[in-house]
């Protein structure tokens, strides 16, 4: 009898700290929602659970919702910059250029969303993160006649796996070694974020590697023609090449070079062995049942496709150049900041870096498009009419889903004496697993993901607490940080900041509740997949 008072306050507190997210889940997904309806009632709902049950300062409410304002800001630039260059891409010509140069590659949908969502996209993700990759493949999707519903979809599917050391390796070099040093790190800190990185790239030989699989399925049944799962199945030999063809060579470089490097050159190495496997038809069924591909465009174009690609190639070359240590332009970029140190007297800091953030790369890329591509007064004047008025509309929900999630992060600050919300939902969730935690932990990475958006916040949030919870279960801890980093991962599919940005760039704004029933499910199998593999590496002697 003496515990169920507290069994009743932990449960209380559990639900309460997943009220936010429950509202999110029933408003967005299930009553479906706009997402800026959506948004804005979450952010009352977690504005109570932090005044009247964490007891948070209203200073600090106010301190995270201006913070929230400010990332949300940052985000709004990257869709401002993709919306920009894909208008004016289509008021020049290029992207039925680039349609036609697909088409050459490949007649077949399902072979082309594999070459742009996986291949392209891992690149991308290698070389910038942050929501560039889908805010860019999933516009070429749609040039290629998918609609756009399923292009958001795919593209958001697709980029997952790779997440785990995109941007050059940001997630676990900077995510997890800075939530390691957020108090006092277990001995070898360096050597376990090593060791959990291998652990994590060969964990996703086995679960990353079905993923351009899943998007062919997908595809399939729900976005092709016939709504049939038999036309994707026969797609299993190209989509399983196609995995592969990333994820060895990525478990190579994390074993042999370390967390920076794996997805760059993984994605590198899958773009020199896909592409040439799609031009020869390899591993390909022939069998004329197979769904035909949107028609190619014959007619000769006075476009070249190099000058139709050159715009998407400069802003690849930018967010490479600018995104690795080689040469001094990413340290003077970061230099060039804007900050508010201990708003309001908090503890909360803003720090932007205008001329770093993706956004600015795709306006330089855009500006390139003027000079590139044959435009009139007319049609520039049409493109930066449809970014602003569809930028616009982003904006109303990126204002309240962004500070909703600052508050719900920053609920640590509290007269309670309570962890924050995030942390409390962790800590219960962790004491009611104890030794099964295993399969819960990429959860947890998956949450901090589906909250920020980011794997790294996601690894920089929960890295010390998916080790102390590993060490009171018994279990390694190298393997639960693994988890935790493809659980980050997989929470991209879902986040909402991301599928508002994605959605935005090709028209889909008041559409993300029906995007994140598409992507819950598949984010849900990748998760409970790499807890059952990690459940399975643990049983492995040694």
């Amino acid at each position: 009898m003496h515990g169920q008072p507290e069994v009743r306050i932990s449960f209380i507190l559990f639900a309460a700290a997943l009220s936010p997210l429950l509202g999110v889940l029933v408003l967005l997904v299930g009553l479906r929602l706009p997402a800026s309806r959506a948004m804005a009632l979450s952010y009352l709902i977690t504005l109570g659970a932090g005044l009247f049950l964490w007891q948070m300062p209203p200073v600090t409410i106010l301190a995270a919702s201006i913070e929230g304002l400010a990332i949300a800001a940052s985000v709004l630039w990257i869709i401002l910059g993709a919306i920009l260059l894909l208008k004016l891409l289509s008021e020049g010509k290029a992207m039925e250029r680039i349609r036609t140069g697909f088409a050459a590659l490949s007649p077949e949908p399902r072979v082309q969303l594999v070459v742009i969502s996986w291949t392209f996209g891992a690149f991308l993700e290698g070389a910038a993160g942050f929501g560039t990759p889908a805010a860019i493949t999933a516009p070429l999707l749609v040039a290629l006649r998918f609609s756009p519903i399923g292009a958001v979809t795919l593209a958001l599917v697709a980029n997952s796996s790779p997440v785990a050391f995109g941007a050059i390796g940001t997630p676990v070099a900077i995510g997890l070694q800075e939530g390691l040093r957020q108090s006092n790190a277990p001995a070898g800190g360096f050597t376990l974020i090593e060791g959990a990185a291998s652990t994590a790239a060969a964990i996703d030989l086995l679960a990353g590697s079905f993923i351009p699989w899943v998007l062919v399925l997908l595809y399939s049944r729900f976005f092709s023609q016939e709504r049939s799962w038999k036309s994707g199945l026969a797609y299993w030999r190209f989509a399983l090449f196609a995995g592969f063809a990333y994820t060895v060579p990525t478990f190579a470089v994390a074993l042999l070079l370390g967390p920076e490097l794996p997805t760059l050159l993984g994605a590198l190495a899958a773009i020199m062995l896909v592409i040439p496997a799609a031009q020869r038809g390899w591993l390909v069924p022939r069998s004329d049942k197979a769904a035909p591909g949107p028609p190619a465009i014959t007619r000769s174009s006075p476009l070249s496709l190099l000058r139709a690609w050159g715009p998407y190639l400069i802003l690849a070359a930018l967010l490479l150049v600018t995104r690795t240590d080689l040469l001094p332009i990413k340290h003077a970029l970061q230099s060039a900041s804007l900050g508010w140190d201990r708003v309001l007297g908090t503890t909360i800091n803003i720090a932007l870096a205008p001329l770093y953030l993706p956004g600015t790369m795709f306006l330089i890329a855009a500006i390139s498009a003027l000079f590139l591509l044959p435009f009139d007064h007319q049609k520039i004047l049409r493109a930066g009419r449809d970014t602003v008025k569809i930028t616009a509309a982003s904006a109303m929900t990126l204002a309240a889903a962004v500070p909703m999630i600052r508050v719900f992060v920053h609920s640590s600050d509290n007269m309670a004496g309570l962890p924050s919300m995030p942390m409390s939902l962790a800590s219960l969730a962790a004491d009611a697993a104890g030794s099964s935690w295993m399969i819960f932990a990429p959860f947890i990475g998956a949450l901090g993901s589906f909250l920020s958006g980011s794997a790294t916040f996601s690894n920089m949030t929960f890295a010390l607490f998916q080790v102390t919870a590993a060490e009171q279960a018994s279990l390694q801890p190298e393997i639960v940080l693994a988890a935790q980093i493809l659980g980050a991962s997989a929470g991209n599919m879902v986040s909402v900041v991301n599928v508002v940005a994605a959605a935005a760039v090709v028209g889909l704004v008041g559409r993300e509740g029906t995007i994140i029933r598409f992507t819950l499910v598949p984010m849900l199998a990748y998760t409970s997949t790499v807890g059952l593999l990690a459940i399975a590496f643990a049983s492995v002697p040694g």
